[in-house]
């Protein structure tokens, strides 16, 4: 019979398995990503550099820009902040979910899609991300190109350049559609068994 004072035998954690010579060199390989990782936080700041220098530009000519210029140059900034974004997505979540964990569970800052964060998960992420790009682009082509004749014109499209981009787009949407469809296909509904 068991005493009120005793307490249950803790369960400990298995002794880690040590791994051969060669399961540590191509575990240890995942580290070789770090820099690639590094090299988006740099492409992250020339974001932020262009960022800033497009809105400076927008504040000291608000007053001689039509509203479809401001509209442009809004869109603009909005790109570079899903740019940005798809970043982030890319830099936070591939290293998590590639190289190591970032141990930010309790932290206050801590992204809510981090907590379940794997590849299936961020390939569905990025691709909504580049839908959302591309929309951004193909907005900006329709209100640029509706500017024939205006001298307000930055770029020339043509009627197939804007097909094509159009077509594009629905190509991405279509693969975000796939990329989906084949995660809930490969993934077992809760309850159910393999």
């Amino acid at each position: 019979m068991a005493h009120a004072d005793e307490t249950p035998p803790r369960k400990t954690a298995p002794a880690p398995v040590p791994l051969s010579l060669m399961s540590r060199i191509i575990f240890g390989s995942r580290w070789l990503q770090l820099p690639l990782y590094l090299g988006l936080i740099v492409a992250q700041c020339v974001y932020v550099f262009k960022f800033l220098k497009e809105l400076v530009h927008l504040v000291q000519h608000a007053t001689d820009f039509s509203e479809q210029q401001i509209m442009l140059v809004v869109l603009g900034l909005i790109d570079v902040v899903m740019i940005s974004n798809l970043l982030v997505m890319v830099i936070v979540g591939g290293y998590e979910t590639f190289v190591s964990r970032l141990n930010l569970q309790g932290h206050p800052d801590q992204p809510e899609w981090l907590s379940h964060v794997n590849a299936s998960v961020l390939k569905i992420k990025l691709a909504m991300a580049i839908i959302g790009i591309s929309s951004i682009h193909l907005l900006r082509t329709f209100i640029e190109a509706g500017n024939i004749g205006s001298a307000n014109r930055t770029t020339d499209y043509t009627e197939t350049g804007i097909i094509l981009q159009t077509v594009i787009h629905t190509v991405f949407i279509l693969s975000a559609i796939g990329i989906a469809w084949v995660d809930r296909m490969t993934v077992p509904a809760p309850g159910k068994g393999h």
